[in-house]
């Protein structure tokens, strides 16, 4: 444990970062299973609804440093790919 009164501050501040970069992760993961559990059932209307609910949230994590652009660009362009097969 920190003995000096800076580092006890960051210590604080990591983990209120980390329980709510936590929660942000997973709101994002929540958003692309709707996704790909609609892409599963075949539906195309539910997953093009969930599809544009999911791309501001990830667009939104992207600012926020949650996921990097790339991987989110990836996500979307797969998550696109697989509606547009359907």
């Amino acid at each position: 444990m920190a003995n000096i009164a800076s580092a006890k501050k960051r210590t604080r501040q990591t983990l209120r970062r980390r329980i709510q970069n936590n929660s942000q992760r997973s709101l994002l993961r929540s958003q692309v299973k709707k996704v790909v559990t609609a892409l599963a059932k075949g539906d195309k209307e539910a997953a093009v609804t969930a599809y544009r609910e999911a791309v501001p949230v990830i667009d939104k994590m992207i600012n926020k440093g949650i996921v990097h652009r790339n991987k989110a660009a990836r996500h979307k362009s797969r998550l696109n790919k697989q509606i547009q097969a359907l």
